[in-house]
């Protein structure tokens, strides 16, 4: 498992999201470490930690999140997560109350919006290309994040994008910030509402950006986060 470890004072944990590592944190690293003991993990599977021995759920990574929080005798840390991490962090905050202090959500990913005719023309095609020619059915509709998954990963990201969350998020009684690239086309601003919706104790602001506002605009988004924790 790879960790970073920076900064001293209270906990403040660092979620990454799919495909990606806690370097695409370095900005938000760099200044909150100098508030807080940071810590930002690779995900297992991801970054530099170890490969999956088996197909892990949402809930899968949440348990084993929680032991390396154990592990590493963070107490009760704010947690600030970034899209598939959001999943995490909330499935986490449903099940234990107590495992995080605030709960910073970015770009959230976890809810399954109602789809056009479009879509689900789209899906049926698939479906039916699928049974004659899978790889030729992969190619054609898969996502190039899809596509670059070991089969392993496949089975993997397949249990975790299938599962809305919006269920679990009306279950968190901590309080969350969510902070939304106002041109986020991945999770757009309609999902991060949905959460908002639910959410006991939530808040939303918008920032410009996209998918990764944290990293194109680290500064709005740190002061932000600052006045939230």
């Amino acid at each position: 498992m790879a960790v970073l470890q920076k900064g001293e004072g209270k906990d403040l944990l660092f979620l990454h999201g799919y495909m990606s590592s806690k370097e695409s944190f370095s900005s938000q690293i760099e200044y909150f470490s100098k508030f807080y003991k940071v810590t930002a993990l690779d995900f297992l599977g991801f970054g530099k930690s170890g490969e999956l021995t088996e197909p892990f759920s949402v809930g899968d990574y949440a348990v084993w999140t929680k032991k390396v929080i154990r592990d590493l005798r963070l107490e009760r840390p704010s947690v600030i997560a970034h899209s598939f991490g959001c999943r995490v962090a909330l499935k986490m905050a449903e099940s234990d109350g107590q495992v995080f202090d605030k709960i910073v959500l970015t770009g959230p990913a976890g809810v399954i919006l109602k789809r056009g005719l479009k879509y689900k023309l789209k899906v049926k095609t698939y479906r039916f290309v699928k049974k004659f020619a899978p790889k030729f059915a992969e190619r054609k509709f898969g996502s190039a994040e899809y596509r670059a998954l070991s089969p392993l990963m496949k089975e993997s990201y397949k249990k975790i994008v299938n599962e809305d969350l919006l269920g679990v998020a009306s279950r968190v009684e901590n309080p969350v910030l969510i902070i939304e690239g106002k041109q986020d086309k991945t999770t757009p601003i309609a999902e991060a509402r949905a959460y908002l919706n639910v959410l006991p104790n939530g808040k939303l602001k918008l920032i410009d950006g996209g998918h990764f506002a944290f990293l194109e605009r680290p500064l709005a988004f740190n002061l932000l986060v600052e006045e939230f924790l």
